[in-house]
């Protein structure tokens, strides 16, 4: 009964990408910056894994890797979570989503408030925790939606969870999701609730993603196909929406997305179990906290090492990133970067595979491991 475990360490960079001068991000490195100003930082079971031995990373390691390491970039136009993620399942997205650098168009914004009987805030590119501040007063006064952008394909809506219902908030999204289409298809609308008063505001764990579907089937709609299981831990579900999964359990943080991974383990089920922990990116990469991603790091690796002791024989575990998110970088969006490819199975041969073009070899591996066709990209690298 073969089983693959993926964890997405979402925004865990390893070095900005060849391409990284077309999106403004030379220089970019999630785990170089991590890594410079706290050196001594505790991960002994990344570091087993092979995590410093990975071409570019500037560490040392006093220890040989026991698994397969490496690098992937990104062939794909954008360096978002539904971009990196899809080509990681082995759907690359050759043609870009659609920004608003400069806000969402009147006939968009008209429809939305139509359709949801509330006025728009803001309308701009911006910060989350900046935009609650600055428009949490507008808001009480109001009663109208904070909707605001990013670099990313994305339409946010922020709504105090006592000012506006939290269904109330996710059934806009919903209205947004079906708007949002043709020229306009955005690659997620994000449902970004927040509670407290002024000078104390903080975003809930009960953000919601409403993603486009895949445009071609992914290594998760062939797994379901074959009668596998596809379980969905995080915002997975969300990513895909709902494509190729037949179960979905939704989490508060990285501590709880770990604990229901390793609990998860312990039955039996033949397939994938996806996780993702979302905390790296949306906590610590956009907030451009570097001792706080060190610390998550730490306290994943802590995890990590309870959950390589609960592998059964025939399990395949990837550990990987979706995108950057440099957080000594200017501003508080993505990086373009490549993402490190960390492969452990017991009796495994240990080996660098390089620097490999295309997220989709992950895909490729698992669909291997598992005895199922790929999608057509990419290469199983777990031999």
């Amino acid at each position: 009964m073969k089983r693959a475990i993926v964890i997405i360490l979402d925004s865990l960079g390893v070095g900005h990408a060849p391409d990284a001068q077309q999106f403004s991000d030379e220089g970019a490195n999630t785990l170089g910056t991590i890594l410079n100003e706290y050196p001594s930082i505790h991960i002994p079971h990344l570091k087993k894994l092979g995590l410093f031995h990975i071409e570019g990373v500037d560490a040392k390691s006093d220890v040989d890797p026991i698994g397969i390491y490496g690098r992937l970039f990104s062939v794909s136009k954008g360096k978002d979570t539904t971009i990196g993620h899809w080509e990681l399942m082995g759907v690359p997205v050759k043609t870009p989503f659609p920004t608003y650098p400069e806000g969402f168009p009147q006939e968009v914004l008209q429809s939305f408030m139509e359709e949801t009987g509330r006025g728009v805030l803001c309308n701009r590119p911006y910060s989350g925790t900046e935009v609650i501040r600055d428009y949490f007063h507008k808001q009480r006064e109001s009663g109208d939606w904070i909707v605001y952008t990013s670099s990313d394909s994305v339409f946010q809506i922020a709504a105090h969870e006592e000012l506006i219902p939290i269904e109330e908030l996710y059934e806009a999204c919903r209205k947004a999701r079906r708007i949002l289409t043709g020229p306009h298809a955005v690659a997620r609308v994000i449902a970004r609730p927040y509670i407290g008063e002024s000078g104390r505001l903080v975003r809930t764990a009960n953000r919601r993603d409403y993603s486009l579907t895949p445009f071609s089937p992914t290594v998760l709609d062939i797994l379901k196909e074959a009668g596998k299981e596809v379980i969905g831990i995080g915002k997975i579900e969300d990513i895909f929406n709902g494509s190729g999964i037949t179960r979905a359990v939704h989490t508060k943080n990285n501590d709880d997305g770990m604990k229901k991974t390793i609990e998860l383990l312990k039955n039996n089920f033949e397939g994938l179990l996806f996780t993702n922990l979302v905390d790296f990116d949306a906590m610590y990469g956009h907030r451009r906290d570097v001792f706080g991603y060190k610390q998550a790091l730490e306290a994943f690796d802590l995890q990590l090492g309870e959950l390589i002791e609960s592998l059964r024989e025939d399990d395949l575990l990837l550990l990987t990133a979706d995108h950057g998110n440099d957080p000594g970088f200017r501003g508080t969006d993505h990086t373009r970067e490549m993402v490190p490819l960390l492969i452990y199975r017991q009796g495994i041969q240990p080996r660098n595979f390089g620097t490999r073009s295309g997220f989709y070899h992950v895909g490729e591996t698992v669909a291997q491991h598992l005895g199922v066709r790929g999608t057509g990209f990419g290469e199983a690298l777990q031999k």
